[in-house]
């Protein structure tokens, strides 16, 4: 059965631009994903690196709060945790006072491979952030019918 063209609110043009949009993203991440393994890191544990020194107003986290940052669950951003300690880019401490509780930060060997990976990224976001952000702009434009 096919749609009346005349009845529907977007048009071809709607479509092609959030490709496009979605096209430009996946680009950057896989950029991204590429650049992790040239550092025998796997991108998730670049993303953790990011997320822990990233975290706002501090640069340590707990397991929970890198487990939302990276949108996983906490068995798995444990695991995440162990294999990065194991190749000493994180240390964990415990917290004065709560010993349940557990701050995550990077050792002064994750400061430098998140400090490299960082410079090969804003290289990159100055190369592609310009069309990235202009196809972000378009689509959050407001859509036809609202």
């Amino acid at each position: 059965m096919e749609i009346e063209k005349s009845t529907l609110l977007l048009q071809k043009k709607d479509y092609e631009l959030l490709a496009e949009f979605r096209y430009a993203l996946r680009r950057f991440l896989r950029f991204s994903e590429q650049a992790a393994k040239k550092y025998n890191l796997a991108p998730q544990q670049y993303q953790a690196l990011l997320a822990i020194e990233g975290f706002k107003g501090r640069n340590h986290v707990t397991v929970g709060e890198l487990a939302e940052q990276l949108q996983v669950a906490h068995h798995t951003a444990v695991e995440l945790v162990q294999r990065l300690e194991k190749i000493q880019l994180v240390r964990r401490q415990n917290l004065p006072g709560d010993q349940r509780k557990v701050w995550i930060s990077l050792t002064n060997k994750g400061m430098e491979l998140l400090e490299k990976l960082y410079l090969i990224h804003r290289r990159e976001i100055r190369s592609v952030g310009p069309q990235i952000s202009k196809l972000l702009r378009e689509a959050a434009e407001k859509m036809p019918g609202e």
